[in-house]
């Protein structure tokens, strides 16, 4: 326990997969006797009170008030086009509403009378009421690196690093694109900036990268952009809660019977994963092995049918099961592929969007898994988990990154680098929100 509490105020978002990591931070605080505040959407409610959290939901804010996908604030399974579902998130989420996100978090820090904000990096509003507050501010990546930044591939498409110059002319161009599509809300920030007395920013980026601290939730070794980040950028290791959500999970088979278990886990936010299941079940119900579906909260259990060996569930924490598989088939979400890797298991990975294609090249690049099509047919999947299971390369890699995976988190104090940003009480200003 702590001699010098202090308050700690999350700006989150309902992102699905991002949640579990931030919370996990979270109730890291609370166990070394600090108070955490998470603002959310209304939907968090329930999952922030029980990582013991008080909270207070998003007023002028984009949110969310169910979990149904007609509420989504971004529906980015309607774009295929990686720049598309990028201005979309510019738009509608990290610039557009920045002047709301701020509104809300300086309400907040008053209210909590915060001592340090800790938002989801994407909060940019959150991170200027911060900086007007004169607050330290560290944001929290609950994902890979994802910041344009020279030598690292570009996110979005799902690129490797580049081993030749084609590559790397590849990589500069799309870098370009993508700085040009988030410099044009520029002057957006900027607005809201001046709305509260900060100096104007030469670049979209500097709104998080101004921050004293940003912490990676990734693993310095899976991530390849490590290597490139800036020098107040510090890689902490996964943290690998489960949701609140997930129920206990007890195994539907009474003996083992000597078959390979596969874990097959998607978004547990909608991306019209269903028609995808069907498929993976399919292909795994040819094979021998033993399989376990979970669903999430987006699906019914009737979306989904299960066969002789593959089990269909709503929800079962993965780490119990992920113990016991020789597989997983998933998304390619970060919390997902980190908790697979984290236990030796390799990966067959179909992402569908997001950060995903990036998430899933890392895999491929590391040895532990193979990539696929969202288009992938049955056979393919099936082709794919045979290959997986049956090369002992990627089982090999995997339980690499495991080894390195735990020496990280074992070496990381996640707790100590955010108590370090507040080492006395912060002198208050009055600003005007």
């Amino acid at each position: 326990m702590t001699t010098n509490p202090r308050r700690f105020l999350f700006p989150m978002w309902e992102g699905g997969g991002t949640l579990p990591p931030m919370l996990g931070v979270a109730r890291q605080l609370l166990g070394r006797g600090h108070q955490v505040q998470v603002i959310a959407d209304p939907t968090v409610e329930d999952d922030a009170k029980a990582a013991g959290c008080s909270f207070t939901s998003w007023r002028r804010a984009p949110h969310r008030t169910s979990l149904d996908p007609q509420d989504d604030l971004m529906r980015d399974w309607e774009v295929n086009n990686p720049l598309a579902m990028l201005k979309r998130a510019r738009d509608q989420f990290i610039a557009g509403p920045a002047r709301d996100y701020a509104a809300d978090t300086f309400e907040a820090i008053e209210a909590f009378q915060a001592d340090v904000v800790v938002p989801d990096v994407h909060l940019f509003g959150a991170i200027i009421a911060a900086q007007a507050a004169k607050l330290p501010v560290v944001p929290l990546v609950p994902n890979i690196w994802m910041l344009p930044t020279p030598g690292s591939p570009p996110v979005g498409p799902g690129f490797g690093p580049a081993n030749h110059a084609l590559a790397r002319g590849r990589n500069a161009l799309m870098r370009s694109i993508v700085n040009r599509l988030f410099d044009a809300a520029l002057p957006t920030l900027n607005g809201v900036r001046s709305h509260y007395g900060l100096e104007p920013l030469g670049s979209f980026y500097d709104q998080a990268l101004s921050a004293e601290k940003i912490l990676v939730l990734s693993s310095p070794t899976f991530d390849f952009a490590s290597s490139t980040v800036p020098s107040n950028v510090t890689y902490v290791g996964p943290v690998l809660d489960d949701p609140s959500w997930a129920e206990p999970w007890t195994p539907p088979w009474s003996t083992p019977n000597g078959q390979p278990l596969v874990l097959v886990g998607f978004s547990s936010t909608f991306q019209d994963q269903g028609p995808l299941l069907r498929r993976v079940v399919a292909a795994l119900s040819e094979l021998p092995v033993r399989a376990v579906v979970t669903l999430g909260q987006m699906l019914a259990p009737n979306e989904v049918a299960a066969t002789e060996n593959v089990s269909v569930i709503g929800s079962a924490p993965h780490g119990p099961i992920l113990e016991q598989a020789q597989l997983a088939v998933t998304h390619c979400g970060h919390g997902t592929t980190l908790k697979a890797l984290s236990a030796g298991v390799p990966l067959v990975c179909i992402p569908m969007g997001r950060d995903q294609n990036d998430t899933a090249a890392r895999v491929v690049h590391q040895g532990a898994g193979v990539r696929l099509s969202t288009t992938a047919t049955v056979n393919q999947i099936r082709t794919a988990v045979e290959r997986v299971l049956k090369e002992p390369c990627y089982a090999d890699n995997a339980n690499r990154l495991a080894a390195d995976i735990a020496r990280e988190r074992s070496s990381s104090d996640l707790v100590g680098l955010l108590e370090a940003v507040a080492p006395s009480k912060p002198e208050r200003v009055a600003v005007r929100a």
